[in-house]
């Protein structure tokens, strides 16, 4: 399995094991669009790639070099196949169900605080009541 670009050993892996074959993807190149002036607007730097067996369809232009662009596209595409095929066991939903449940846990601790500060509060204003009615 030889892709047109060099990926990091790691995708290379992941493709392998979801046998996705570089022979199944099509690649093209395409003049990008928004901001970056006549760079982005007359070269064609944007990567578009489908995986024709899944019918899956990625567009990148993240970066100026259509190089840069290429590689990243590659990366989403053996990602988002993944996730089609794994789903819940994929490594994208393994790492965003870690940071929900970090998130969750964030917050527990600020309602914690804040009802902590809340009752602090309110003892010091009950202490402020009794020297009130002390002094009637």
């Amino acid at each position: 399995m030889n892709f047109p670009i060099d990926l990091p050993n790691l995708y290379l892996k992941k493709a392998k094991t979801l046998q996705i074959k570089p022979v199944d993807i099509k690649e093209s190149f395409i003049r990008g669009s928004g901001h970056g002036g006549q760079k982005i607007n007359k070269t064609a730097s944007c990567v578009w790639l489908k995986h024709r067996p899944t019918s899956i369809e990625v567009k990148v232009q993240r970066h100026r070099e259509q190089s840069k662009n290429r590689i990243s596209a590659y990366k989403l595409l053996i990602d988002k196949i993944e996730i089609s095929i794994k789903g819940e066991k994929s490594e994208h939903a393994q790492k965003i169900f870690k940071i929900r449940k970090q998130k969750q846990r964030r917050s527990k601790k600020t309602k914690e605080k804040l009802l902590k500060e809340k009752k602090h509060r309110s003892e010091l204003k009950s202490l402020r009541s009794n020297i009130i009615n002390s002094e009637n």
